[in-house]
């Protein structure tokens, strides 16, 4: 846990102290455990640090509004804290956003860099503040429903409920708090006319049935970021979850090539 003035970061970190640094960054509503499936094979290469977001896990969840500068600057107080010059960075969703700030704004910081299921510009002003609204009246229970349709495709959630189950558990305890200040932090951040800047070497991972972030919104960031890859998964929202394996080993070998 590192303490800011503000708020305190829940972190955890695995890898010989030689290893190169990859830091994960995960989806609104999940926490530090939606990686799980990808420490075990990237750990054999890199330090790994995992965070909670503000807002979730065990973070503190302080009053909003939050930005997407204000959640950056707590992964950079972390590698701060933790003597890290300069990580790798892969981060989901509203994780992917964050990775697009750090990199157009920190880039002495930023590694090789991997965005999943994300956009310049995630969503409408209308969508969040509709879900802000509804958090704020009946809690998280009122949005499990949609989350978890956007999360995952029908035929995913039919074969493996618990992992469905699992998730769905991390987003009820989510703190309608934080839940409220990072959709405000998603809802007001634009930075189309920014990730042209990013000169770090990027992969771009897009799902085929991804509706919140979709194909066109990772074809945007391909064409904007010179020297980008993209890489098409069969899935919905979650890749690193729905595609786990696919999407690790394309992980894997993209930041050790």
């Amino acid at each position: 846990m590192i303490l800011k003035k503000d708020t305190s970061i829940y972190y955890e970190l695995a890898g010989p102290p030689d290893y190169p640094v990859l830091v994960f960054s995960h989806a609104l509503g999940t926490n530090l455990a939606l990686w799980d499936r990808q420490v075990e094979v990237l750990q054999r290469s890199f330090r790994i640090l995992r965070y909670d977001s503000r807002g979730h896990g065990q973070s503190s969840a302080n009053h909003g509004p939050y930005t997407i500068s204000m959640l950056a600057s707590d992964v950079v107080a972390l590698l701060d804290e933790l003597g890290v010059a300069r990580a790798h960075f892969c981060g989901v969703s509203m994780g992917g956003l964050v990775g697009q700030y750090l990199a157009v704004y920190y880039p002495e910081r930023t590694g090789k860099l991997v965005l999943s299921n994300t956009a310049a510009k995630i969503g409408t002003h209308a969508k969040y503040d509709r879900r802000i609204q509804e958090v704020a009246n009946a809690g998280m229970p009122a949005v499990v429903d949609e989350v978890l349709e956007g999360w995952f495709t029908n035929r995913f959630r039919g074969m493996h409920p618990s992992t469905v189950a699992f998730l769905a558990e991390a987003l009820r305890q989510t703190s309608p708090e934080g839940y409220i200040g990072c959709c405000q932090a998603i809802r007001d951040a634009d930075l189309r006319e920014d990730v042209e800047r990013i000169k770090a070497p990027t992969l771009i991972i897009a799902g085929t049935e991804d509706q919140a972030t979709t194909l066109a919104a990772a074809q945007f960031l391909n064409r904007k970021i010179q020297g980008s890859r993209l890489l098409v998964l069969e899935s919905a929202h979650l890749c690193c979850t729905e595609a786990a394996a696919e999407f690790t080993e394309h992980l894997d070998r993209f930041l050790t090539t």
